[in-house]
């Protein structure tokens, strides 16, 4: 495996892409943040053909392993600690247009991966900077079933109470969905999310303390949760007429646990800071 280190220079192009995406249109493009379906479905139910047209699944030797989010025509965001083991292009593809896994469907995509841009900043014990990104090899042509979600600029603001969605293939309990799940859960502040993850808890503070690029949402008393298979994925708040990634799912006590409510990688507020943090990420080709 080939290891280089982009510039800084690549990865501000590379941010200001997804930054700018959902302002541009191209002949036979679609615009960022739309669904393919317009009517909701309160929580906890399969979701609807079209209905998350960015949600992806990220495949390890053939097999779904994590979720993630289409945030243009060829590029993925997802969460680092999905390649903390093996991190190698070559293993993994990733499938988009997709409701069923079982049965993708023939608006379905299966696309090899050409590179996975990790977080050098990411610490896996305090889960800081737990983001990556995925570049394919090809361009998808952008339908109904595969359109990218809006990537906020420092303008957007996620704020506690608001209700968003988190989607994903997960583990129900003790069966696997293989249909696409829709949960609807409110932003969490990160003081009460502090509070509520130091109830009841038997390990040191500092793993279970929510940092600055984190958010929060779910409900204290459990109910509706991100869960295994579901990492990476997209927890997405509707602005307007537009849908907005505000985080990817990064880690939780459990699924759904009482006082433990979900904890997504807060990761689009791209200002000097963030360029910082993401000055230099491995690249791993084929």
């Amino acid at each position: 495996m080939n290891i280089a280190f982009t510039s800084v220079k690549v990865i501000y192009g590379m941010l200001l892409i997804f930054h700018v995406h959902h302002s541009r249109s191209s002949p036979g493009s679609r615009v960022c943040g739309k669904q393919g379906y317009l009517d909701r479905i309160v929580g906890g139910t399969d979701s609807r053909d079209g209905e998350w047209p960015w949600q992806v699944s990220i495949k390890l030797n053939g097999e779904h392993h994590c979720g993630g989010s289409l945030v243009t025509d060829q590029w993925i965001i997802t969460a680092s600690h999905c390649f903390s083991l093996i991190n190698n292009p070559s293993n993994f593809t990733v499938l988009v247009g997709a409701l069923k896994l079982s049965d993708p469907g023939p608006h379905s995509i299966i696309a090899s991966v050409k590179h996975i841009i990790l977080n050098p900043t990411y610490e896996g014990d305090s889960r800081i900077g737990d983001i990556a990104l995925i570049q394919l090899e090809q361009r998808l042509p952008l339908i109904q079933q595969i359109s990218p979600i809006c990537v906020p600029n420092a303008n957007v603001k996620f704020l506690p109470g608001q209700k968003c969605w988190v989607t994903g293939w997960g583990n129900i309990r003790k069966g696997v969905k293989l249909t696409e799940v829709q949960k609807k859960v409110p932003i969490i502040s990160t003081k009460k999310c502090n509070t509520l993850y130091r109830q009841d808890s038997r390990q040191p503070r500092a793993s279970r303390e929510i940092k600055e690029d984190m958010i929060c949402a779910g409900f204290a008393a459990g109910q509706r949760d991100a869960c295994q298979g579901d990492s990476g994925g997209p927890l997405a708040c509707r602005m307007e007429d537009f849908w907005f990634i505000a985080g990817v799912v990064s880690w939780g006590d459990g699924c759904a646990q009482k006082n433990r409510p979900g904890v997504y990688a807060r990761n689009y507020q791209w200002g000097n800071k963030q360029f910082q943090c993401f000055s230099f990420f491995n690249v791993m080709k084929n």
